[in-house]
């Protein structure tokens, strides 16, 4: 094998130093060696197979209810009180350790995608075939890095950033960078996406050049808040989101036209026009989404009760076909139906992920239902606020925007409102078209909301255990790569 082979093991960073035992091991959807891709099958293998980390259920990436569980700080997501859920427990109280069972998931499903990616930045240089084939593949390695760093920087803050393609013995000693380095590359990271990748995508659940420029958009939205709080960032932002509302149709994106559809929890509601990136699941395969189906079902209908929400959200949510598409109030009992206030958590759950034709031989535990990661909703509301906050006044488009989405959920359209009142009033519509999809915890930290939102909780929620505190915004790091590099304690 050629020595710029990169390992794959059970740890990101030890990724990076067990080369030999990687040897061992059945390399199957990994690159191994600068050979591999010399052939545009090769590389086609090689940045699917960078897609698979991101989306291996309990072992790695987004598929498991890991993903909810970093958000709970958030002020629509809880848990159960009691019963096996002391990780999620841990993070919503704000009393997260670095043994934490779930952050690991996220955190290597993001860094064996990196690894692999890195790879192939440097390999598909010997890649023979047709010329656009191949930007299209290197645009989507470039788009699934940036993506996975731009989901750790947003959990970790400052973290290492990796790019090298092969193994060097100052890994096993390499330092966190700065967060504003992290997001250096993430730009232009999607600043090359955007430009080799084609418009259409090139099947459901890959990247185009639309989902690299809405990427890019909330990457800008991000950056114009805590912790990198450069404003100048909003009008990019804005001007980014913009390019894709203006070609919706060339990238074949536009909001469904019904909740019900989009939240069916069947067939219908995969690669919808308003699915700009997600990730795509066969249970057949043995790759499943469990995200979906039992996780998000009250134990009184034999969920697993990992998540639901908190009973202020709910209760502070507008009433109308919004909210009767996101929540499950009325749980079906054999003895007869139940409301959420006489159910064992007394909570409301997520009518939204839930499964009505369960994936034969999988009942509800492992669905091949999507994992929506950008929608268009996401687009039209991070314009409306970027552009209002960057010219500190409301336009014609920005209403336009942000109406879509209220007219779609049943809601009056917004109108004659101060710069200030918009943007928060933007914010909150995130809150609620977003509710449990793992957006409302970093709008929160970008604006520095955490404490505020966490305040006043429902008798019935579980409360932070002490003081929150900006160190409260981010998650430790995993204690194993801490075990192989201590250097990864500082700050």
């Amino acid at each position: 094998m050629k020595k710029s082979i990169i390992a794959i093991s059970a740890l990101s960073l030890l990724l990076l130093t067990q080369c030999k035992k990687a040897l061992e091991q059945d390399p199957k959807g990994q690159l191994v060696g600068t050979d591999a891709v010399s052939t545009l099958p090769g590389l086609q293998a090689a940045v699917l197979g960078a897609y698979q980390p991101l989306k291996n259920g309990y072992t790695s990436g987004f598929a498991s209810s890991a993903i909810v569980g970093l958000v709970m700080g958030s002020d629509d997501l809880t848990t159960h009180p009691a019963s096996n859920k002391q990780d999620f427990r841990e993070i919503d109280q704000f009393a997260a350790s670095n043994t934490n069972g779930r952050t690991p998931i996220i955190w290597l499903g993001c860094y064996k995608t990196i690894i692999n990616i890195n790879n192939i930045l440097t390999a598909y240089k010997n890649t023979s075939g047709n010329s656009a084939a191949v930007n299209q593949l290197l645009g989507e390695a470039y788009f699934l890095r940036a993506f996975s760093y731009f989901w750790l920087v947003r959990f970790w803050n400052n973290i290492p950033l990796i790019t090298a393609s092969s193994y060097d013995a100052g890994l096993l000693s390499i330092t966190k960078s700065p967060a504003t380095d992290v997001y250096k590359l993430i730009e232009a990271d999607l600043q090359q996406a955007e430009q080799l990748l084609p418009n259409a995508k090139p099947a459901a659940g890959r990247a185009g050049a639309g989902a690299a420029k809405a990427l890019l958009a909330e990457v800008y939205l991000m950056e114009g808040g805590y912790p990198i709080n450069d404003q100048s960032k909003y009008a990019l932002a804005a001007a980014k989101a913009k390019e894709v509302i203006s070609n919706k149709a060339l990238y074949g994106f536009d909001l469904a036209p019904d909740l019900n559809v989009l939240w069916s929890g069947t067939q219908t509601a995969i690669n919808t026009p308003e699915a700009v990136f997600e990730l795509e699941f066969s249970s057949a395969s043995g790759n499943g989404n469990s995200i979906y189906g039992k996780s998000a079902m009250p134990g009184d209908e034999n969920g697993w009760d990992d998540y639901f929400c908190e009973i202020n959200f709910f209760n502070n949510f507008p009433a109308g076909k919004r909210k009767d598409a996101t929540f499950h109030t009325t749980f079906i009992m054999p003895a007869g139906n139940i409301n959420w206030q006489n159910g064992q958590t007394k909570h409301p759950y997520y009518q939204k992920f839930r499964v009505n034709t369960p994936t034969p031989n999988y009942l509800t535990s492992s669905t091949n239902q999507p994992l929506p990661l950008i929608r268009y909703a996401h687009v039209l509301l991070t314009f409306a606020e970027a552009d209002a906050r960057a010219n500190n006044a409301v336009s014609a488009d920005d209403y336009a925007a942000v109406n879509a989405i209220r007219s779609r959920a049943g809601l009056a359209p917004l109108n004659g409102l101060s710069a200030n009142d918009f943007e928060s009033a933007v914010v909150q519509e995130r809150a609620w078209e977003f509710a449990g999809e793992y957006t409302r915890w970093f709008d929160l930290v970008r604006l520095q909301m955490v404490e505020s939102a966490n305040a006043n909780k429902n008798t019935n929620d579980l409360k932070p255990i002490g003081a929150i505190t900006k160190a409260n915004y981010f998650l430790p790091i995993p204690n194993a790569d801490l075990q192989l590099n201590p250097n990864l304690s500082f700050k």
